[in-house]
């Protein structure tokens, strides 16, 4: 899209946001600051490997940065576990991943991502899910099964993702450094979402595999004209 402004034309783009979900350390959350995430992700999903006390999580709240989101993610936890969390982790976002109806999810005064399973399930399935949630911030397009967990380091086909205007969708499921470039040419989501793709344990994050993560989204944004060629690197201090 071009803008007029200054007496000459400038092209506005796009970028590709990224989450890194399933954080349990400080250290990594500040490492993925420095990189230039967009958000993290904290787990409360009871059969997580990566699931947090609320005790974990409010400390790696205070240890986030500001401008990073911190997303609090869920899978069919009552709403007493989210109410505390809300009060004691203070997160920016909520993330549902189980069988929450919309009516459960808009209840918290918070905006939500809503996780929609593509494995096993067809093009009406997931338009019916997403329609039903008409009110979600955006879509998190996961490999798992509906009723599943999410966080196994499993792909979909890329080509199922469908084309929705105006509802941002983030693409997880099986991401990792070799991979998230073809995923964002292939799909064009709004963002990303990676675990398991960027770490050395269940939990541990690995400062290499989180560089060239970025690294590679950023090249591909590079290579879509989503953002100035001068702007695609990795700042000097983290490398």
């Amino acid at each position: 899209m071009w803008i007029a402004g200054g007496g000459c034309l400038v092209i506005a783009q796009r970028r590709t946001r990224v989450k890194f979900c399933g954080m349990t350390r400080a250290d990594d959350i500040r490492e993925a600051a420095l990189l230039g995430v967009d958000a993290v992700g904290l787990v409360f999903a009871e059969r997580s490997r990566r699931r947090l006390t609320i005790e974990q999580a409010a400390a790696l709240r205070d240890a986030t940065p500001p401008l990073v989101d911190v997303v609090a993610l869920f899978m069919d936890n009552s709403a007493e576990q989210v109410r505390e969390v809300i009060a004691r982790v203070r997160p920016s976002l909520l993330q549902f991943h189980g069988s929450e109806p919309p009516a459960f999810c808009e209840q918290f005064g918070l905006p939500y991502l809503k996780a929609v399973g593509m494995g096993g399930q067809g093009v009406a399935e997931v338009a019916a899910v997403i329609e039903a949630h008409r009110h979600a911030a955006g879509f998190l397009l996961d490999s798992h099964a509906p009723g599943a967990a999410g966080g196994t380091g499993e792909r979909f086909d890329w080509a199922d993702v469908p084309i929705i205007e105006g509802r941002p969708l983030l693409l997880a499921g099986g991401l990792a450094p070799d991979n998230v470039a073809t995923a964002i040419r292939m799909t064009h989501v709004w963002g990303v979402d990676v675990s398991s793709g960027i770490e050395s344990a269940p939990g541990q994050k690995d400062a290499g595999l989180m560089l060239r993560f970025i690294e590679a989204v950023l090249a591909a944004d590079a290579d879509q004209g989503r953002r100035p060629d001068d702007s695609a690197t990795v700042p000097d201090r983290v490398r």
